[in-house]
């Protein structure tokens, strides 16, 4: 059986010019959809790190710097 890839690379194949423009926008909405996911993932990841950095005594020193 083939992969999902090599049967989505056969079909693009065999659509009409034409309408390969819709199946990209699909794929780039798909794409879109992970990029956004991952970058959620990653600014939930850095803010639970942030408690570390901020408290009263690095506070105190860094704002005499």
């Amino acid at each position: 059986m083939n992969s999902a890839k090599e049967r989505l690379i056969k079909i693009i194949n065999e659509i009409p010019e034409s309408e390969l423009a819709k199946v990209l926008d699909f794929a780039e909405y798909i794409k879109d959809k992970e990029d956004k996911k991952i970058f959620k993932e990653i600014t939930k990841a850095s803010e639970s790190s942030l408690d570390f950095w901020i408290n009263d005594v690095d506070d105190k020193i860094w704002n005499d710097v």
